[in-house]
């Protein structure tokens, strides 16, 4: 305080609170967020209020919401009073390209840049739409999209030596691939890819849509292969163990008349492929634009403008990260050579017995893999 007079507030507080107080008097809207991550170093998707040793993703989105002015603290603390839902419940490691989250917001000025500031980079909100008072993420989507990347010596037979990295896959085993991958297709009883649901549990049945593995392409001296599925929706560990199934088959550890076994009621020993290549690529909501997208209040929830957006986003934070993880934590090769200690041709009464000593069955196990969308 020089000559007695009191210091001035800096320009920018005062600015900072203006924004602070204008902000409160936005009213609040319903919107979805179009999201894309790097799952690596996090548990998954979902938040654990109260649980701060495991990050989540929404961990990191909440903060950044209430930073930059669109939801008010305490919403941050008790997501139910932003309405907020996740359209994925994407596990431990599990990236994501395209997830939606619903939730109601202050339309504040700039928003999408105003989040991102307070993200760290391999979190970025790509787009934001509003939508109905009554929107649900997670319950107005038909269906979904995931994509698994793998290195495509996971494909060769289990009595050839192959060197990982000069190993390139031929034509005749990408058709094998395909042709198994492509009998998923329709309607099925997936109990025996997932764990805790018995044959007869009716949410043990799933529609598949599409599933297929493209061509296969050179990164760092590496040949990768993309795996694309498309259902309603999906178990825990569920694509895992579906890839996982297929690459048992096509090394020559299981027959391929396990497939249909393992829709039966008889209890199966599954294997359940890394994480690592799992990524969220795409949510689908058909019914939803149908009765709503052209009714000249809402546009439809189709993100073509953000294409471009996605690709960059993989290409820099997704990619990287699988490709890097993969040569240097060797995630597919170790797996491989744990296919040899399944059982494939274990008889019902075996299982019984593992299943009276559950430390024993093979779905004795940490639900920490691939979440998908469990419900």
């Amino acid at each position: 305080e020089e000559n007695g007079h009191p210091n001035k507030k800096l320009k920018s507080d005062a600015d900072e609170e203006d924004a602070e107080d204008q902000n409160k008097k936005l009213p609040k809207r319903k919107i979805v967020l179009l999201m894309a991550y790097s799952g690596k170093g996090y548990h998954g998707m979902q938040r654990n209020v109260g649980s701060s040793q495991f990050k989540t993703i929404e961990d990191d989105l909440v903060c950044a919401l209430v930073q930059s002015g669109c939801i008010p603290e305490n919403h941050g603390e008790d997501m139910k009073k932003m309405s907020f839902q996740r359209c994925a419940r994407t596990d431990k490691g599990v990236s994501a390209a395209g997830q939606i989250v619903s939730l109601k917001v202050r339309l504040i000025d700039d928003i999408l840049e105003k989040i991102n500031y307070h993200l760290p980079s391999h979190i970025r909100i790509l787009g934001l739409k509003r939508v109905t008072g009554g929107f649900n993420s997670k319950n107005k989507c038909d269906a979904r999209t995931y994509s698994y990347m793998l290195p495509t010596f996971a494909f060769a037979h289990k009595d050839h030596e192959v060197q990982e990295e000069l190993y390139r896959l031929d034509r005749e085993t990408l058709e094998r691939v395909n042709q198994l991958l492509a009998c998923y297709k329709g309607t099925h009883n997936f109990h025996n890819f997932t764990s805790q649901k018995g044959p007869r549990d009716p949410s043990a049945k799933r529609y598949i849509m599409e599933m297929y593995c493209g061509e296969p392409f050179v990164r760092e001296n590496m040949e990768f292969a993309v795996i694309q599925v498309k259902g309603q929706s999906f178990m825990m560990h569920q694509i895992r163990k579906m890839i996982g199934l297929v690459i048992a088959i096509v090394k020559g550890y299981a027959a391929e008349s396990i497939m249909e076994r393992s829709w039966g009621e008889e209890k199966v020993d599954v294997p359940k492929a890394p994480g690592l290549g799992l990524v969220l690529e795409k949510v689908h909501f058909e019914k939803y634009n149908r009765r709503f997208g052209n009714d000249g209040l809402h546009e439809p929830l189709e993100w073509t403008e953000e294409e471009e957006k996605i690709a960059v986003f993989k290409e820099q934070y997704i990619y990287p990260t699988i490709i890097n993880t993969e040569r240097e934590e060797k995630s597919m090769a170790n797996w491989l050579k744990t296919l040899p200690i399944h059982d494939f041709n274990s008889s019902a009464v075996e299982v019984q017995t593992n299943n009276k000593n559950p430390k024993k069955s093979s779905d004795a196990e940490g639900s920490d893999g691939c979440g998908d969308d469990s419900d």
